[in-house]
């Protein structure tokens, strides 16, 4: 099977990660997995929430948000409709959980890590780029203040579907929006899944079917850290 961008079943879009992007954040990196570019921001704050005070451990936490000129249509600004939609707060949320799987939270220290995720370009697997960016993005902004300790493990994410009856790793928007079957993938460097989210978009799939998908996104997964441990140890242009 050929993809209508030329790719096999198992082939990623192409990768271009460019840490330490902006010079204000404590850590970034522009990260583009074929045309869906997302920019991941990380700041260290010398501060935690109310009640982790006197615990001896720090927080992580994160923001997604689509740019305006994101997608085919204006996407509104969150504060223009007074609040972030259902779907915004749903993946924020997930790149929180990803991050915090693989954080030593006492090694942090009584300090909080914001994750800050912005999608420039739409074109399908936001989430799972937002995720493998903020790794990359919260390593850098770690490894300045000496403290990569607290991030003991990486975790990285991907897509995989069923499109026109057949398995296929990292879904562009063409493919999500036809896909018999969708499922994000995302996983700890050591193989562990984090969180799995799989939708029969038309008939119920099986779990013969499921192993492959995951199967597929493991040799997926595997080739996004490779890339992510690239960028962690490139040297910072600041």
């Amino acid at each position: 099977m050929t993809r209508h961008d030329g790719r096999s079943p198992d082939q990623l879009r192409e990768l271009d990660l460019q840490p330490d992007f902006l010079e204000q954040p404590h850590g970034s990196v522009l990260y583009a997995q074929g045309r869906t570019v997302v920019l991941c921001t990380a700041t260290i704050d010398e501060d935690i929430p109310r009640w982790l005070r006197g615990k001896g451990k720090g927080w992580m936490t994160a923001e997604y948000s689509l740019l305006p000129a994101s997608t085919g249509e204006r996407t509104q600004r969150a504060v223009t409709r007074g609040r972030p939609d259902g779907r915004t707060v749903e993946i924020q949320r997930l790149i929180g959980r990803a991050l915090r799987s693989v954080c030593d939270f006492q090694a942090l220290g009584e300090r909080t890590l914001w994750l800050d995720c912005d999608v420039l370009q739409a074109d399908g697997g936001t989430r799972c780029a937002a995720i493998t960016g903020a790794y990359v993005a919260a390593f850098r902004a770690l490894d300045r203040f000496g403290l990569t300790k607290a991030l003991p493990s990486s975790v990285a994410a991907v897509s995989v579907g069923v499109v026109n009856g057949e398995p296929v790793l990292d879904l562009d928007y063409v493919e999500d929006s036809s896909a018999e079957t969708d499922m994000n993938v995302v996983m700890a460097a050591d193989g562990r899944l984090v969180e799995v989210q799989a939708t029969a978009e038309k008939e119920p799939f099986s779990r013969e079917l499921l192993d492959r998908l995951l199967d597929l996104a493991t040799g997926g997964i595997e080739e996004l850290r490779t890339a992510q441990r690239t960028a962690c140890e490139a040297a910072s242009i600041i």
